[in-house]
């Protein structure tokens, strides 16, 4: 099913997806269950939100396709290459991307996300799925300029507004022939089946949590395909996965310090 976390009337609630209305679930399904309150709220009322805001972290798995790590100048990791987002990166669907002044280059990264359900630590990959609540959208942005000035990661992809995810979390999504597509301004820049990835969303998790204890509401990145490129202010930039839907942001730069 397709959980939403919106906002109606001054309150922010979490409701299932029933073709063009939201049933109101009595808490976040994630500790309260899917218990509803008998209430539907029409989808064109509802303010749709980041469908989680990670209590802990952001894991991001870097060139976790070939072809992208073929773009970035380099061959693929043997083991997934971690790195994390603050919290305070994620925005909602149809929240703005905000180009901070200090970037010349700022690019999109299409990306399938996996939010988590249960505190997960030294999980094997056998089990990996008895710990994930569903998956969602992402868009991995990333001030490129800074990323290579820097030498590590931390900086150019940890802005604020740099982690949008949405639009809803899909409980039950499979996998096997879903894809994924990102737009700007209606051009398709990135296109490619999540089969191509070279690390799995279970292999991802094993690993991950034998590095730090995944808690629930933590959100993973599983990386994105080639065709990563700039995008500017006035743009819109959309990322499409099969089968959850479609996170879609606007883009500003940032005002000017002073």
């Amino acid at each position: 099913m397709k959980i939403a976390r919106f906002s109606h009337n001054d309150a922010i609630r979490y409701g299932i997806v029933d073709e063009q209305e939201l049933v109101v679930l009595a808490g976040d399904p994630m500790f309260a269950g899917y218990e509803t309150t008998g209430e539907r709220v029409p989808l064109a009322d509802a303010a749709i939100l980041a469908p989680v805001i990670p209590r802990s972290k952001v894991v991001c798995v870097g060139k976790n396709y070939h072809d992208h790590a073929a773009e970035m100048g380099g061959v693929a990791p043997e083991e997934p290459l971690l790195f994390l987002k603050p919290n305070t990166s994620v925005i909602g669907p149809g929240d703005t991307i905000v180009r901070p002044t200090i970037s010349e280059r700022t690019e999109h990264e299409g990306e399938l996300a996996v939010v988590i359900g249960r505190i997960a630590k030294n999980v094997s990959a056998d089990k990996a799925m008895d710990y994930v609540f569903g998956f969602t959208v992402a868009n991995d942005v990333t001030a490129r300029d800074l990323q290579k000035k820097d030498g590590q990661w931390t900086r150019g992809k940890g802005f604020d507004t740099f982690c949008p995810l949405g639009p809803v979390i899909e409980t039950e999504f499979d996998r096997a022939d879903a894809t994924i597509q990102t737009r700007v301004n209606g051009e398709v820049r990135q296109s490619a089946p999540l089969s191509d990835m070279i690390h799995s969303v279970e292999a991802i998790i094993e690993y991950a949590s034998a590095v730090f204890t995944l808690l629930p509401g933590d959100v993973i990145l599983t990386g994105t395909p080639a065709g990563v490129g700039a995008f500017a202010a006035g743009d819109t930039v959309e990322v499409e996965v099969s089968g959850i839907g479609i996170l879609r942001n606007g883009v500003r730069d940032a005002l000017p310090v002073g």
